[in-house]
């Protein structure tokens, strides 16, 4: 067999996980993370929750060879390469969360969404609520049902009571700076369907405000009937000028904007935190993160056990075990669904819309020429390995670098297969022994004993670490 380059020239370069700085946090720290949570976490981010051993388990084997590839040939020059098989873990795998934000965007924007009017809508609840939801994951999952009831009830005053209208609702419990923000975004028809199947638009002049009043209504009933508040709490935050709640519906997609929908789809399914804006992992495991947007705001600290606005910045340094803290509380726990179809996009509905389409179709070829199978199409094949690495990286892997042919993938090798693995690795000299392991640093003092960090007014960036580039 011969030898692979892990390298194509021009055209691919296989990533390499285990040389990145996240991956070494993570791989360090994570232990120590462990160790320290039920005395250090437990009180501001609640019980350690099994999945966070099961996603970074899985996570640290990502993108390894070691634990398991595909062999890719080329059939004309019999050049080949390796590609290592990923971990499929939610909002903690960043190549992986790209992937998965990728299919969601192309499903809603293909299977989904038909050529009508949409709208953004985005719904937020007090910060003095978000804490619940924090605590207590079950209320969490009932968001997107309250937040759909505003849409079906408001709707349907305007429009009729057999109105519906269709809206794909995505849970998301992140801040610009990974803080706790739990908030539900939404891709809503800007108009509803009757039976028949025609589309109504909804009037052009209509607010925001019906909306904001069932969504606020409804989370306080909510909470109320979980025992969580009181009607005190009610009344108190109804007296505040600003309550808290909100609705913003100001984003509109015109019928036919297929590339809107898909961006706005993938906004809506975005990993909690990005890499483009992980500035720098010092070598201590110091994370300097930056805001969303360069506008100083007032984010809650980290590890903070209430979720209010500390001092204004666009920027945050994170401990390595508040930044892991800070990470883990967004991976949701396994069986969980951040989202939901709901009305004329629910998969009921297109379920049965399919099925319709699909008996017509049947006997349209019943009376016309069948389609020859060469002519037929793989759904999925849109949706392969090697479509979502052209459109992140811009490069086809399949194309051989050597003579311009198609490589396929002709073998698999799993890491149940370990001998077989190493013995393939080593072969083609691609074997790599575990990292010897490093002395690590101290361990920080307790956070009483710490001196506050010293934030310069207006300052938008950090001044005391002299060795950090931006």
């Amino acid at each position: 067999m011969p030898c692979l380059i892990t390298k194509p020239v021009g055209i691919y370069r296989p990533r390499q996980p285990l040389e990145s700085d996240f991956h070494r946090l993570v791989r360090e720290h994570f232990d120590d993370f462990r160790t320290v949570y039920v005395e250090r976490y437990a009180r501001k981010f609640g019980h350690w929750r099994s999945v966070y051993d099961r996603a970074v388990r899985h996570f640290l084997k990502c993108g390894d060879l070691q634990h398991g590839f595909a062999r890719v040939r080329c059939p004309d020059c019999r050049h080949e390469f390796f590609v290592a098989f990923s971990c499929k873990q939610r909002c903690i795998c960043p190549s992986c969360s790209q992937k998965r934000t990728l299919l969601f965007g192309l499903h809603v924007a293909d299977d989904v969404c038909l050529s009508v009017p949409h709208r953004q809508f985005v719904w937020t609840v007090p910060k003095r609520l978000r804490i619940f939801f924090r605590y207590h994951r079950d209320l969490l999952q009932q968001l997107p049902r309250l937040a759909w009831q505003s849409i079906l009830q408001t709707y349907r005053d305007l429009l009729g009571d057999e109105a519906t209208p269709g809206g794909v609702l995505v849970i998301q419990t992140f801040g610009s700076l990974m803080h706790f923000h739990p908030h539900v975004h939404g891709l809503i028809t800007d108009g509803a369907f009757t039976p028949d199947g025609q589309f109504h638009p909804i009037p052009i002049n209509l607010t925001h405000e019906p909306f904001r009043r069932i969504w606020e209504d409804n989370v306080f009933r909510l909470l109320l009937d979980a025992g969580r508040i009181d009607h005190t709490v009610v009344s108190q935050i109804r007296s505040w000028r600003h309550s808290g709640f909100s609705v913003d519906r100001s984003v509109r997609l015109p019928a036919g904007d297929r590339d809107g929908l898909e961006r706005l789809a993938q906004y809506m399914a975005r990993s909690p935190f990005s890499l483009t804006r992980l500035l720098r992992i010092t070598r201590t495991g110091q994370v300097v993160y930056h805001a969303e947007k360069h506008r100083p705001h007032r984010f809650p600290d980290p590890a903070a056990e209430d979720l209010f606005g500390g001092v204004a910045r666009n920027y945050q340094v994170f401990d390595p075990l508040d930044f892991l803290a800070e990470l883990t509380q967004h991976i949701p726990n396994q069986g969980e669904h951040l989202v939901r179809y709901y009305g004329y996009y629910s998969n009921k509905t297109r379920g049965a819309r399919g099925l319709r389409a699909k008996r017509s179709d049947q006997n349209e070829n019943n009376q016309t020429q069948p389609v020859a199978d060469s002519e037929r199409t793989d759904p999925a094949a849109r949706r392969r390995w090697a479509m979502l690495i052209q459109r992140i990286y811009q490069a086809d892997p399949l194309l051989c670098p050597k003579c311009g042919g198609t490589m396929k993938i002709i073998a698999f090798i799993e890491a149940r297969q370990g001998d077989l693995v190493r013995s393939v690795l080593e072969h083609c000299g691609l074997w790599k022994d575990p990292p010897p392991a490093r002395e690590k640093p101290p361990r920080s003092p307790p956070r009483s004993a710490r001196q506050p960090r010293v934030h310069k007014p207006g300052c938008s960036m950090p001044q005391a670490d002299a060795g950090v580039s931006y």
